[in-house]
This record gives structure tokens, C-alpha cells and sequence, in this order.
């Protein structure tokens, strides 16, 4: 079986690339196809393969400023010749499930979510726009909504990473999803390090995570906050931010994985589709404060619910309501087992993760090659 991997760019190790770096482990051979790759920004397991960019890569500015060609991107990921697949799998949240399967290939799509910026986070990506760049907003999304509305059919099955997302695909595009959860590499992290006294953000800096709101509530309570990532948001985050709260970056690793021994417990302010950062927190024992909508509601258990609790939600997106929950917390600090929340990560582990995906692709492809091959006996001579 010949495998083609399409994913949408390849600009930092983020959730979507650990999905994808569990798939080159199940299809080692496989090509890989992306819009954009900027070199060394991914793992090395992502980088030793073939990689083969699309003509947005040879853009001005393309490696940092991607996002201003999103008009392009259908353009792009549909000139990928993908002639003499046997399997595209595509790891998708932008445009990726897009790409042209050639015939007689089935495609199977990892969606992260339906493309988040024309559909139903329009506004938290582009509500501050006025004028000229509104109307070229509007525009811009309305044709992609189009666009990405036409080619799920391009798909023959979807893997949702979450019954949030999944409920997203039969809303959009009218098609049902299996849920996979992503794969959390739990053996990076354990529950040995000293605790600190701060309390931890690990995120890229996009408006839809609402780390804003998280600075607002710790510039009001004092408490110590480090956030670890960087993004489009970082100048406004900066300014934002009073000398309680530290702006790290992004850690490797090891930076990482200290940081998350060291917290209080990890604070999640934004709407997800998934999110493997708590899971990256509860797999080092520290329990997670999250909004609680979305991904999160899989995979945080609160206080009275069916087994050990792993973390609280605050319920309204907005400080009070998170300082709120902070309290709340601080009250029960001490009832959270680090060793049941571990072990309530390990169920997310990259292995369950590999052996699902796999199980599931080896299923489709055997009733795809069962039916093709009958279809092909079945056809009329000409």
C-alpha cells in the first residue's frame, strides 16, 4: 500500500503535528505533502521523510506571513499530484482534506476541526476588522466556505478528534465521523519535580484561546502566571501582561515538561476542539482549570463526577468567573491525587492512540479494496 500523508503546514511541533508524527510511526514509508515547511521547525521523525511543499512555499515571507495567502491555499493544496496512491490520509483543520485523491485511492481525513476562521470562529479571527479589510474578510470566507463545503466529498471517511469536532462535520458538511482521540506522549512526562507557586498557560497565542482573558484575571488577583508559546497575539499579550505573569516562549521538551511538574495546575481558558495540553498536564499529575466547553468536557473530570478527579471548569468566559474557579481550587488543592490523574492521562496514550488509527484504517482499506476490485469485475466491457 502506497501512502501519501497531506497535512496542512508545517510551521511548529503543535497539536496537529503530534497527531501527525504518530501517523508517520504507523506509515514509516509514507510521503508528505504541505503547503509550507519551515525547516527545523518540526520533529526530527516529521523531517526525515520526503516532503513536498506547494507553491506557496516560494512566496515572500511565506515561512512566518502563510496566513495572509489563505485565499490561495485551495489552489495550492489541490495542484498536489498524488497519482499512484494507494492511501491519502490527511491530518487536517485548514484546507488539507481538500487534496485530490486520484482514482481508485481511498481517503481517509484526521479532521481537527471543519477550517475554524469562516465557520463558527469567524469573528474571533476577524470581528476587530473595519472597513476595506472587513469587506475583504467576508469575501475571502464566504468563498471559502464554499470551497470547503464542496470538497468533503473528496473524503471517504472521517476521523474526528472529538465528539465536539465530530458534531461540528455532520453539522458543516453533513457527514458522520469516528472519534479518535490524539495521542499524548505520556512517557515525556511523570510525577517527579518539586511544585511551585504558579499556575501555567501552554499555548500559541491566537485570539480564540483567550489567554487575554486568563492575563486580565491574573493581573486583577495577583496570582503568579507563566505562559509558555508565542504567536500572532504576542505584542498585545505583552502589553496586557502585569509582573505577576511571565512570558517564557516556547520550551522544548525537557523546559516543558518542568514547567509542568512545577505548576499549581494548568489553566485552559479557551474553547477547543481537543486540546492535548491538559492531557500533557495530567499525564505529569497536575490537575487542570479549563472553560468548560468543548474538547476539555472529554477529557476533564470535575469534582463529583464518575471517578478521580482530574481538574475543575468555570463556566462563563470571563475573569471573575475564572478567578472564581481559582478559589475554588486553592479549596481543594490538596483532594486532587497526582497518581489517578496520571493514570486517567495514560487512557489518551500515543499507543492506544497508534492501535485505533491503525485498526481503523486497515478496516476501511479492506472493504475499499473488496469493493473496487468487485466493482472492476462487475464492469461492462467496452
Amino acid at each position: 500500500m502506497k501512502v501519501a500523508l497531506v497535512h496542512d503546514w508545517l510551521t511548529g511541533m503543535r497539536g496537529g503535528e503530534k497527531v501527525l508524527e504518530a501517523l508517520t510511526d504507523i506509515f514509516p514509508s509514507a510521503d508528505l505533502y504541505t503547503l509550507v515547511h519551515d525547516r527545523g521547525a518540526v520533529s526530527k521523525k516529521i523531517e526525515g521523510r520526503r516532503i513536498e511543499t506547494s507553491f506557496i512555499q516560494g512566496l515572500p515571507f511565506s515561512r512566518k506571513g502563510y496566513r495572509y495567502y489563505l485565499p490561495l491555499f485551495p489552489m495550492a493544496i489541490e495542484g498536489f499530484n498524488l497519482k499512484g496512491y494507494d492511501l491519502v490520509l490527511s491530518t487536517s483543520h485548514c484546507v488539507a482534506k481538500g487534496a485530490i485523491p486520484p482514482p481508485g485511492a481511498l481517503h481517509i481525513c484526521y479532521i481537527h476541526t471543519p477550517m475554524r476562521y469562516v465557520w463558527d470562529m469567524y469573528d474571533a479571527y476577524f470581528g476587530r476588522e473595519k472597513g476595506v479589510k472587513a469587506l475583504v474578510a467576508r469575501a475571502t470566507a464566504h468563498y471559502l466556505r464554499l470551497w470547503d463545503s464542496s470538497t468533503n466529498a473528496r473524503v471517504d471517511h472521517f476521523i474526528a478528534n472529538s465528539r465536539h469536532v465530530a458534531k461540528r462535520v455532520e453539522r458543516f458538511y453533513g457527514r458522520g465521523a469516528e472519534v479518535i482521540h490524539p495521542p499524548v506522549d505520556c512517557s515525556r512526562f511523570s510525577l517527579r519535580g518539586i511544585r511551585g507557586d504558579y499556575y501555567l498557560i501552554v499555548s500559541a497565542f491566537a485570539p480564540y484561546k483567550r489567554i487575554d482573558l486568563a492575563i486580565e484575571a491574573f493581573n486583577a488577583s495577583g496570582r503568579k502566571l507563566v505562559i509558555a508559546g508565542s504567536g500572532q497575539d504576542e505584542a498585545r499579550l505583552k502589553r496586557l501582561a502585569m509582573p505577576n505573569i511571565e512570558l517564557t516562549g516556547w520550551k522544548d521538551d525537557e523546559g516543558l515538561a518542568a514547567l509542568y511538574h512545577g505548576c499549581r495546575a494548568l489553566i485552559f481558558p479557551g474553547e477547543e476542539d481537543f486540546g492535548i495540553v491538559p492531557l500533557e498536564a495530567m499525564a505529569s499529575g497536575r490537575p487542570v482549570v479549563a472553560y468548560g466547553v468543548g474538547g476539555a468536557l472529554e477529557t476533564v473530570v470535575p469534582p463529583g463526577s464518575a471517578g478521580n478527579a482530574t481538574g475543575l471548569f468555570f463556566l462563563e468566559q470571563n475573569p471573575s468567573a475564572l478567578n472564581e474557579a481559582l478559589s475554588a481550587f486553592e479549596r481543594l488543592e490538596g483532594s486532587f491525587d497526582p497518581a489517578a490523574i496520571r493514570e486517567h492521562a495514560l487512557s489518551f496514550d500515543r499507543a492506544v492512540f497508534k492501535d485505533k488509527v491503525r485498526a481503523f484504517i486497515e478496516e476501511r482499506y479492506s472493504e475499499h479494496t473488496s469493493w473496487t476490485g468487485y466493482a472492476e469485475k462487475t464492469q461492462p466491457a467496452l
